[in-house]
């Protein structure tokens, strides 16, 4: 079968299409054909070697995807013909991945195979960071920084389907037309970003979603209404920021890491737990993902380095077998 490789630690461009052997499940787990594979922000490090999952080399890339069950190993939940998406961590950017049980969910037949490979990771992370973590409540209000980007598109649509209301903060005129036209509450451009949303919010915003992180992160801190609650997802802007502690102490307020990756990890229970609780969401179509791009498998480089461009509104995805 067909399968995008990492053979050294040298960046997007230098992925190789290869053809490897079709694996084969074992207990417990389910060999998918994979119709589309969701490209994300970790496979861009993963070929770099700057994620903090390593894979021995070389690796098949690809850490989420959407297909059919075309074979079950004995004891699974899931059944040949069965639609599914999985979180695997690596091996979706081929024409069959494996996936243990606990990784894969099922994809109600409203819900596209193309709409469900750009779920899982994003979906799942904004759900663990704004039900679990943050706990938010309907009538609050979060600040998604990153807005047009899978994760923060994600997070948008979710803070709506939970009934927040959503600020997000972007870097363009195109990327604010993506938000808006997900149904943001209000639109905000990242050059200014503290004063539009104190003139918003003069009290603050209940809760700032970040993985961007930089020298946006201390006017995130000032943006928050006292008992507020920054959440820390990562640092795509380069650089991890320091928070001066006197400031948390005076309003009040938090910051909270929401490492999902790590907590599904010590819990494989987590994954199937979340996707029951955002089912509702996801069958009546409030979740589906912007695609920002579609590639074909031979273009993965390409695909992953559209994410290093930041340029990237809504999902990239690599089309395999297709619906």
């Amino acid at each position: 079968m067909r399968a995008i490789r990492v053979a050294a630690l040298t960046g997007p461009e230098d992925v190789e299409l290869a053809e490897v052997d079709r694996p084969s499940p074992g207990s417990g787990e389910v060999l998918i054909e994979v119709a589309y594979a969701g490209v994300t922000f970790p496979e861009l490090l993963q070929t770099r070697g700057m994620y903090q999952t390593k894979h021995e080399l070389p690796f098949v890339l690809g850490s989420e995807a959407a297909g059919v069950v075309v074979e079950a190993g004995t004891g699974s939940r899931f059944a040949v013909g069965d639609r599914v998406a999985a979180i695997p961590g690596k091996g979706s950017f081929a024409d069959f991945m494996i996936a243990g049980d606990e990784q894969t969910v099922p994809v109600p037949d409203g819900v596209s195979l193309a709409h469900a490979a750009g779920m899982p990771m994003n979906l799942l992370t904004a759900d663990f960071a704004l039900r679990i973590r943050a706990q938010a409540q309907a009538g609050q209000s979060i600040l998604v920084q990153g807005a047009a980007g899978g994760l923060g598109s994600a997070t948008v649509q979710m803070g709506l389907a939970m009934g927040l209301d959503v600020i997000g903060v972007v870097s363009t005129e195109a990327k604010a037309q993506t938000v808006r036209d997900l149904g943001a509450t209000h639109v905000v451009m990242a050059d200014g970003f503290k004063d539009a949303v104190k003139e918003l919010y003069p009290d603050g915003v209940d809760y700032v979603f970040d993985p961007v992180g930089g020298d946006r992160f201390t006017d995130s801190t000032r943006v928050l209404a006292p008992f507020g609650r920054l959440l820390v997802l990562g640092f795509t802007a380069g650089e991890i920021p320091s928070v001066k502690v006197n400031r948390l102490l005076l309003k009040n307020i938090s910051v909270d890491g929401v490492a999902w990756g790590a907590a599904t990890r010590a819990r494989p229970d987590y994954i199937a737990h979340q996707w029951d609780a955002i089912a509702e969401y996801v069958a009546a179509g409030k979740l589906n993902p912007a695609i920002h791009a579609t590639f074909s498998l031979d273009e993965a480089a390409k695909a992953i380095g559209e994410l290093d461009s930041r340029s990237v509104r809504g999902k990239v995805l690599l089309e395999l077998k297709g619906e």
